[in-house]
């Protein structure tokens, strides 16, 4: 197929998104969740130091309160991106996709550009919208978005988000359920991961899960040498963990896709 007639099946994929419903209320809600929650944590976080002495206020990091809320709010992000695959297993619809698309790595390809582009778009207007509603909520404790610093991290939040949606599309290409991908993945990243994380036992292993290794650009886990909340690697070497777990879950749903039928 030439160009043209690719562009074509992006541009379906996109239709489908805005046209069900329950996809794009998941959209809204991160944003919402995002904004609303990191304006509330930060809130609180300024109540909070007002009530500590100068020295202690100056060991807060107002980063962490900025973006925690992401760790809600990326959760309906992951819904999106199981949905987007397996309402159409659901509605048996893949069948009529697949026929008008016989070519299932144009297919594929063209839905994981559509979710792509959505989140990244998505992620990028509520990292920024909830790092001002964040910030206006700290008041004298709060950062500019102009430093070397918070641009980073900003932009951080921005790749994780997108990364873990597409994450999220991976598992439940290769599960075609969304009871089965939404089992698996809300439980781990709202619960299991998290937790995991911050047990010292088990912390060499479950640092390198996918949310866990996204956190560090984020300035959601502690400073170098903490004994529990600390990772063994740098922000980009741990983009680069959720690199391939995302590569790992994309690859997996197109061999599943290729090799099984309808």
């Amino acid at each position: 197929m030439n160009a043209i007639s690719t562009w074509a099946v992006v541009t379906a994929e996109w239709t489908k998104i805005r046209t069900v419903r329950s996809t794009l209320w998941t959209l809204l809600l991160t944003f919402a969740l995002s904004v609303g929650l990191g304006y509330l944590v930060s809130l609180s976080f300024r109540d909070s130091l007002s009530r500590l002495p100068q020295d202690q206020q100056e060991t807060f990091a107002p980063l962490f309160a900025t973006f925690y809320s992401l760790t809600i709010g990326q959760l309906p992000l992951v819904v999106f991106g199981v949905l987007v695959v397996t309402t159409e297993y659901t509605s048996r619809t893949i069948r009529v996709s697949l026929a008008a698309v016989p070519r299932r790595g144009l297919f594929y390809g063209a839905k994981v550009l559509a979710v792509l582009s959505s989140a990244l778009g998505v992620s990028a207007i509520t990292v920024l919208v909830t790092f001002f509603a964040a910030q206006a909520a700290l008041g004298p404790h709060g950062v500019s978005l102009g430093t070397a610093e918070v641009a980073l991290t900003a932009t951080g939040a921005c790749l994780y988000l997108t990364a873990i949606c597409l994450f999220a599309m991976g598992v439940a290409a290769m599960s075609r359920s969304a009871t089965s991908s939404l089992g698996i993945l809300l439980p781990l990243l709202f619960l299991g991961s998290q937790g995991l994380g911050n047990v010292p036992g088990l912390k060499p292993f479950a640092q390198y899960l996918p949310d866990q290794a996204g956190m560090v650009i984020m300035h959601l886990t502690g400073p170098p040498g903490d004994p529990r909340f600390s990772r063994d690697y740098g922000p980009w070497a741990g983009m680069g963990i959720l690199s391939l777990w995302v590569a790992a879950a994309l690859v997996g749903g197109y061999l599943v896709l290729r090799r099984r039928d309808a």
